[in-house]
């Protein structure tokens, strides 16, 4: 197995008696889409900043590409492009004339960086506005050239702090498809913080759960959910058209399926805890049993409540 492009040792940080990020061990793979989901406060920023070696950790070690944060901080900026919370143009400049000086102030060769920064503008939907000043942009408009910022050095990681604050709910779509889609297409690695839960659902490979300065839990939302409401991340209820009086005969074969960790029934209604989502499996088994079913509701436990169960824990 390949080394994690991004490897947090014990990483602390100490403001005073105040512990910002606390004892913090994390592995992200290549490829992959990480969310870092907490509150503000929580030490989210405090860690990406350590991560690029802008400041220095109290304890431990950040390896990012390989290469030590702290003691070789310019290796990992060539490797790295980072979106702050709050982004900055200037405002005289075109968009295309913007990307193009940040290419500058990264170094690249002069001569490619109009054809670059035109291919980049049109991967971002930025293209038929480039020759527009920022000054004229919406929030969305400047989201979508921040990461053009970021993509013109052609990292190997990419770094969004909180990047859909103030987005209109349809600029966000657009972005985070923007995202899973480059991830897919350039193999990048994409390291997403941010206190909206249902954004970093709608993208991340894995999450982490960052409350007051530590990590709290790190997986995919079933491995989450399997673990915090004992292994039935997933509930099924299935109306059918009669009720069930006295013993339900199906019930004990049903319960011979592993996946399913209890049955409750209601009059009509049967629910099932399950570990996995075998509602297509349930329906069909009920069907073939000779049973009318006349709804069924599937609840999953989505980020919302394993965050919200993670948070209540630690207070």
């Amino acid at each position: 197995m390949k080394d994690p492009i991004i490897k947090l040792r014990d990483l602390t940080k100490c403001y005073g008696s105040q512990r910002a990020v606390d004892n913090l061990n994390l592995d992200i793979n290549k490829g992959e889409i990480f969310g870092l989901l907490g509150p503000n406060g929580a030490g989210k920023t405090t860690t990406i900043l350590m991560m690029l070696g802008l400041t220095d950790p109290t304890n431990g070690s950040a390896f990012v590409c390989g290469y030590n944060a702290t003691s070789d901080p310019i290796s990992v900026k060539r490797k790295v492009g980072y979106m702050p919370d709050s982004l900055g143009f200037y405002d005289h400049m075109t968009a295309l004339e913007n990307l193009i000086y940040i290419a500058r102030l990264n170094g690249l060769p002069g001569k490619g960086n109009r054809t670059r920064a035109l291919e980049i503008m049109d991967i971002v939907g930025l293209s038929s506005s480039m020759h527009k000043k920022t000054s004229t942009f919406s929030r969305g408009m400047k989201q979508r050239l921040g990461l053009a910022d970021v993509l013109i050095k052609q990292p190997d990681v990419i770094i969004l702090d909180e990047p859909t604050l103030g987005i209109d709910p349809s600029g966000v779509r657009e972005f985070l498809l923007l995202l899973k889609r480059l991830s897919k297409e350039q193999g990048l690695t994409v390291l997403l913080s941010s206190h909206h839960l249902h954004h970093v659902q709608q993208v991340c490979d894995r999450v982490g759960i960052f409350v007051k300065g530590k990590l709290l839990a790190q997986g995919n939302i079933d491995t989450l959910s399997g673990d915090l409401f004992n292994h039935k991340g997933h509930v099924v209820s299935i109306s059918l058209s009669e009720f069930i009086s006295g013993p339900w005969l199906p019930e004990h074969e049903l319960a011979q399926w592993e996946t399913i960790k209890n049955i409750n029934i209601n009059q009509n209604t049967i629910e099932f805890e399950c570990t996995q989502n075998i509602t297509p499996a349930l329906v069909r088994f009920l069907v073939e049993k000779g049973y009318d079913i006349i709804s069924v509701h599937q609840k999953n436990y989505g980020l919302d409540d394993i965050y919200q169960k993670y948070f209540e824990n630690d207070n």
